[in-house]
């Protein structure tokens, strides 16, 4: 989870190895990939019962294999336009307290690796 008093259960999946494209992978290493960040997704879904999850990946600033995952709500300050262009209105951010914050965790760790023991 990133540090964003705005977006404060935006997640970013990352490969350890410095790979530029999905392409560059392996098809395993892709569909581990995939698998990851669709387990994140299911566990923000779960805990924070976001209006709709972003995915995003981009690397145009940072050419490394990484994907966002941003739950969004109508009442965030860019809905529904990306979180990354103009604000259109002051915004409402969801604050996690620390018992959701360490659930979201333990149930991003449980989805990843039951993902993952599928292969």
């Amino acid at each position: 989870m990133l540090n964003d008093a705005d977006y404060p259960a935006y997640c970013r999946v990352e490969l350890l190895e410095h790979v530029k494209e999905m392409t560059d992978l392996t098809p395993l290493q892709r569909a581990k990939m995939m698998k990851t960040v669709f387990a994140v997704e299911l566990a923000l879904r779960e805990v924070t019962h976001a209006d709709k999850i972003n995915l995003a990946s981009l690397g145009n600033k940072t050419p490394h294999v990484h994907w966002h995952v941003i739950p969004r709500f109508e009442h965030d300050k860019h809905f529904p336009n990306s979180h990354w262009g103009e604000a259109l209105r002051k915004g409402q951010p969801v604050v996690l307290d620390v018992v959701t914050q360490q659930n979201l965790k333990e149930k991003i760790k449980a989805h990843i690796e039951c993902a993952l023991q599928l292969d």
